[in-house]
């Protein structure tokens, strides 16, 4: 019979020079750490979870619009258990990811105090739902009754991603005052990559705010958009330029983003810089390159442009 033994199997050496590359990497990281004296922070604690983050704010969504955004058994008879169950699913997960900002960023801190700020942080967030809520349901209405395509409210907040973006924003937003930045320009990354419109979760951003289309739109850091604001695609609100100190570094968190008052229209691809005011009631025409400050009830717009028509053979 047979021998059924094990052989003995021999391994040829990983191809693609994989040791080499790992040796390249390593001395890469480690100047990388040494340059900037962060050899201790690597390793001790972990980092906020993009991933993670992801599922948070979608079951967040779910208990802000259970009958709209949550699973199909979920009806006007038990939507209330949904919504608890949900945050009582997502309030821990996310302190779980607010608490290891804290251990990154706060490394002095024992235990104690850093589980007591993710209970101050967490607890807050969760006390502002209702009205972030309440300022969802406005930006749904801004953008039914702006919007003549829309056939109805449940449209715009199925189907608009710019509900995606303001709904993942207003978390971030109180997020990032209450003290979990990190936390928060994740979620605000999240909602980039799933819309294409870039928030800074430090934007103020007022009720009855409708972003049309919204691909390509920027809202920077230190912006303040005041009520019922209406801005097309591919805005851009921005710094123009951006001071340093007696080393040259920049300078961080100085305001330096345009001021937005009340009623204001933007229309696409208008691009506003620097910490100017745009008065209330202004209508900024698309295209525009706007680096001052515009009083209330302002009209912009480009000088015409020269077009040319040739005339030429009709098509067969």
């Amino acid at each position: 019979m047979r021998d059924m033994g094990k052989a003995e199997v021999e391994f040829p050496e990983p191809p693609f020079a994989i040791d080499d590359v790992v040796a390249h990497l390593r001395r890469v990281r480690e100047g990388w750490r040494d340059a900037r004296s962060k050899r201790g922070d690597y390793g001790a604690v972990g980092f906020p979870s993009r991933h993670a983050l992801g599922r948070i704010i979608d079951v967040l969504a779910a208990a802000l619009f259970p009958l709209r955004l949550g699973p199909a058994e979920v009806t006007a008879a038990n939507e209330d258990i949904f919504v608890a169950a949900s945050l009582q699913s997502a309030l821990p997960l996310l302190a779980a990811q607010v608490r290891m900002e804290l251990h990154y960023s706060h490394p002095q801190d024992c235990n104690a105090t850093v589980d007591a700020e993710v209970n101050r942080i967490v607890t807050a967030l969760a006390a502002r739902l209702p009205e972030i809520r309440r300022l969802l349901d406005s930006d749904v209405e801004a953008a039914f009754d702006g919007d003549p395509a829309a056939r109805c409210v449940d449209e715009v907040l199925l189907c608009y991603p710019f509900v995606t973006a303001v709904l993942h924003h207003r978390v971030a937003h109180e997020l990032y005052k209450l003290g979990a930045p990190l936390v928060a320009r994740i979620l605000a990354e999240i909602a980039h990559s799933r819309t294409g419109i870039d928030i800074h979760p430090g934007a103020t951003i007022g009720e009855r705010f409708f972003i049309d289309h919204g691909t390509g739109v920027v809202i920077g850091q230190t912006a303040i958009i005041g009520k019922r604001v209406r801005i097309y695609q591919a805005v851009t609100l921005g710094a123009r330029s951006f001071s340093t100190d007696e080393e040259g570094r920049l300078v961080k968190d100085e305001a330096r983003h345009p001021i937005i008052e009340d009623d204001v229209t933007i229309y696409a691809g208008a691009t506003i810089l620097g910490r100017v005011t745009i008065g209330r009631c202004s209508v900024i025409g698309g295209n525009v390159w706007l680096t001052r400050s515009v009083p209330p009830g302002s009209r912009v717009r480009q000088t015409q442009a020269s077009v040319t028509v040739e005339a030429g053979d009709p098509c067969d």
